[in-house]
């Protein structure tokens, strides 16, 4: 064999390689169908749920998202390049908890660790030094942070509102330890979810709503006119 067929051989090796390695380990997992949107006085953000990866944790959040939990909470951490992150509900609201909210808020789940990497606009569930201990403070990835891939569960992606993040990053902020922290409250003013597959549903009924309308009034101008 010829040296130029092996330079050839080797660096189309090299290439297969790094497409197996990019499939394997870089994938993007499927949406569930649900989407929940938090309003915040810098604008809306909406993402979707990831439950093929990590069901209980879209689970609880789905839940304490449904009982209003994040209503009125706030981010108090907006690291630029890196994170913006929730607070915990139990601390972060500023309208107090009825007792399904507070029970909810204070479960915690186990951690979910997956394959999915820590790019932009992943939700990934905050904790302690314990794995299982992530309970209802996530954050919102404002960058690729590799370090965090495996100790972190990944339970979901922004969909709608990155130049809401955008403007996040641009706000003043002061460091507390390894926190860094905006100089304002952010504050989610209230929160709402759909389902993709019932708002398409809903078009349809729509147009079979004013089609049928229309039809009906045809009808009627047809029935006046051969019928007075």
């Amino acid at each position: 064999m010829s040296r130029d067929k092996r330079v050839s051989m080797f660096f189309s090796f090299i290439i297969i390689l790094s497409l197996v390695s990019t499939s394997t380990y870089a994938f993007e997992p499927e949406f569930g169908s649900t989407r929940v949107v938090f309003q915040t006085n810098y604008g809306d953000i909406e993402f979707g749920f990831y439950p093929s990866v990590a069901p209980k944790t879209v689970d609880h959040i789905f839940k304490l998202v449904r009982l209003g939990g994040y209503n009125t909470n706030h981010f108090f951490r907006v690291d630029k390049g890196f994170v913006a992150q929730v607070a915990d509900v139990a601390g972060g609201r500023s309208a107090p908890m009825n007792e399904e909210q507070k029970a909810e808020a204070g479960k915690t789940v186990v951690g979910e660790f997956s394959e999915v990497k820590h790019v932009r606009g992943i939700l990934s569930m905050g904790r302690y030094d314990d794995p299982d201990s992530g309970g209802s403070s996530f954050s919102m990835l404002l960058g690729d942070a590799p370090h965090l891939d495996g100790k972190y569960a990944i339970f979901g992606k922004v969909t709608k509102g990155d130049e809401t993040l955008r403007k996040l990053e641009q706000l003043p902020t002061r460091r507390e330890g390894i926190f860094v922290m905006p100089t304002e409250r952010i504050t989610i003013h209230s929160t709402y979810y759909y389902d993709t597959n019932m708002e398409t549903c809903e078009k349809e009924r729509s147009l079979l709503k004013r089609r049928l309308s229309a039809a009906a009034v045809e009808i009627e101008r047809q029935r006046m006119k051969c019928f007075p």
